[in-house]
């Protein structure tokens, strides 16, 4: 192949470097940024010799190579007088073609709030119990046993813009610990203890946002807010930090840059902050919280029902990330949040339909795969009920919506709110208790709520029914009895626990199209790798989401750990091996934290793939549903 012309026609496909923002490469593809996607020749570049395809997904052109992308990546890089790591700097791009403000706005929300997640319900969880014992009389509200725990529950909360300043200011590029600097301006107790007394003076008198000022800076009043708990403050703090920081690095010599810039911009922004941006952004929380309940009040039965039908979908498109900012505003501020709350219901909906599934189902596959995704939608991930069971049955999800909207309906309309951040499923529960008035009406409806649309979703499926395909026995045909000479075969060992997947049900084209070779697919239920063969490491990639391995006999093979995870830049992974190092069968290769993967939105199933199936007459898988380590997994055969 000749990397050069192929790299030269592929500028000229996508536009040319002009139009290119950043591209950068993982196992198979380039993936560009394109400032304008509308000008790429999709259709030309497909044609390309050495172009598998190309896919447009996550805001990314991707341009699908296969084992040679590497190669390919280095000449576009060269042709297009690229940066090297493939990033252009943000002074550079053209940011009125980043994507759509909105496409931009989700993007910025998860990146800011994923991080936090998993301690978020954590901490939720932790108050949300803590009132359920209160409500129930097991410990009383003076207790040490209760402080403790609801300092523990409350503790991030209380100190969010801290946490916020740490992955807003990461988000938008700045220095982590100078956000959380700023954040942890905004909770300092001393200056929330300065708004007591009598005020100086009072600005906007008899208007909706009278503020009476107790301190000035430089004789500039000061509006002292209560920023505990707050979201829109740090966010739009750290995204102003951002920029004069870049400032003043280009300003200021590197040989004192290490406390000069990081003394310069806080001496700018956090004066700014509690003079303008501060008050300003909590008022716009304020009234952006008061339109959401004002659209829910209008009426909360039909909104229950869009929130409660839709729930799945926004997820699935990465939509839902739009309300969470709503939810957290309307907590902050009134202390519960009755939007959101209507959503609650939707994952026992889900869990209704896998049940009638896996009860249905004459599928031996179906109905394993089901029984794992039931039980971990118990617990609110539905990850594996969606993307394994429901979604591609069609009438299941679609199903599972409408229960899900019923189940909305009935918590909009009697009133139930969500009074903290907590758990998923069925640890969800104890966020509906009021702390202050215990256990109420609100908290019933909940659990009403969900059982109806748990019925609901498991009686309209099994009811409606859908397209079982059911597994054929041959009878009539003798099963191929394969060659009894060993030396024509070669033995993969599964290199992790889980379920067995058919590559042809991956949704990505290069994988389930076999363009990639042979081999079968794994959705993993632990965090570990372990090598499938004696031989050794070819390559560990950047990213550490992909490893590639060649046996002593020659056989190559590629370990691609979920999906589109080259994005989370090797967070969450631990490598064990490098390159050229020696392996046998169960060693240890790789760890990877495989709850924050499906917390971050990534699908966790694992192609397994021999990357040289050209060189054999065929490459066969097991027929087990699931494999633990070291397991048969694939017999090449030559």
């Amino acid at each position: 192949m000749n990397y050069d012309q192929l790299a030269k026609d592929i500028l000229s496909g996508v536009g040319g470097a002009k139009n290119v923002n950043s591209v950068f490469h993982c196992v198979t593809r380039l993936r560009f940024k394109l400032k304008d996607e509308s000008v790429a020749k999709t259709e030309e570049l497909k044609n390309l010799p050495g172009v598998i395809t190309v896919m447009q997904s996550g805001g990314q052109y991707q341009v699908v190579i296969g084992n040679e992308v590497p190669d390919v990546y280095k000449a576009v890089v060269k042709a297009g007088n690229l940066p090297a790591e493939g990033q252009v700097a943000e002074e550079q791009e053209d940011s009125g073609n980043k994507g759509s403000l909105f496409s931009r706005f989700i993007d910025m929300i998860s990146g800011v709030f994923t991080p936090l997640l998993g301690l978020l319900a954590a901490t939720g969880m932790i108050k949300g119990f803590t009132a359920m014992f209160i409500s129930f009389g097991w410990i009383t509200n003076t207790s040490g046993t209760y402080h403790l725990l609801n300092a523990t529950g409350d503790c991030l909360f209380y100190f969010f813009p801290v946490f916020l300043g740490y992955t807003a200011i990461k988000k938008f590029g700045g220095s982590p610990f100078l956000g959380m600097a700023i954040g942890a301006t905004l909770v300092y107790p001393t200056l929330s203890g300065l708004s007591t007394g009598d005020p100086l003076y009072t600005l906007f008198a008899g208007t909706l946002f009278e503020s009476p000022i107790h301190i000035t800076f430089l004789g500039i009043p000061v509006i002292l807010m209560n920023y505990s708990s707050s979201v829109i403050p740090i966010i739009i703090a750290t995204f102003f930090a951002v920029k004069i920081e870049r400032f003043f690095k280009n300003v200021i010599p590197k040989v004192v840059s290490t406390f000069l810039v990081p003394f310069f911009t806080l001496l700018v922004i956090v004066p700014a902050t509690f003079l303008v941006i501060g008050p300003i952004s909590t008022w716009a929380g304020q009234l952006i919280g008061a339109g959401a309940t004002g659209i829910y009040e209008l009426s909360p039965l039909v909104t229950g029902l869009v929130i409660g039908g839709l729930w799945q979908v926004f997820v699935l498109f990465g939509l839902h990330w739009g309300l969470v900012p709503v939810m957290l505003l309307n907590l902050s501020t009134s202390g519960s949040d009755p939007v959101v709350a209507m959503s609650f219901a939707a994952s026992f909906a889900q869990i209704g339909a896998v049940l009638a599934v896996m009860l249905k189902t004459k599928n031996a596959k179906l109905k394993s795969l089901s029984i794992p995704a039931f039980i971990s939608g118990i617990f609110g991930v539905t990850e594996p009920a969606i993307y394994g069971v429901t979604l591609p049955l069609k009438k299941p999800f679609i199903m599972s919506c409408i229960a899900g909207g019923i189940g909305g309906a009935i918590l909009g309309f009697f009133g139930s709110k969500m009074y903290m951040f907590g758990g998923l499923g069925v640890f969800g529960y104890p966020t509906f208790i009021n702390s202050a008035t215990g256990v109420d009406s609100g908290f019933y409806m909940a659990l009403v709520a969900t059982a109806v649309a748990f019925i609901l979703g498991f009686v309209l499926t099994y009811v409606v029914g859908f397209k079982d395909k059911v597994e054929a026995t041959p009878v009539s045909a003798p099963a191929p009895v394969l060659d009894p000479n060993p030396n024509n075969r070669y033995e993969i060992f599964s290199p992790m626990a889980g379920e067995v997947v058919e590559l042809k049900e991956i949704n990505d084209v290069t994988f389930a199209g076999e363009h990639m070779g042979k081999g079968i697919a794994i959705r993993p239920t632990s965090g570990r790798v372990v090598s499938p063969i004696n031989g050794v490491v070819q390559t560990v990639y950047r990213t550490k989401h992909a490893i590639g391995l060649v046996t002593d006999d020659g056989v190559e093979m590629l370990i691609h750990i979920g999906q589109d995870t080259v994005q989370l830049k090797g967070q969450h992974f631990n490598a064990h091996v490098k390159d050229g190092d020696r392996v046998n069968v169960g060693d240890l290769i790789m760890e990877f934290d495989l709850q924050a993967i499906k917390d971050a939105g990534y699908e966790t199933v694992t192609p397994i793939i021999i990357t040289n199936t050209s060189n054999y007459l065929d490459v066969v898988g097991t027929k087990d549903a699931v494999v633990n380590e070291k397991d048969k997994l694939l017999t090449v055969l030559s």
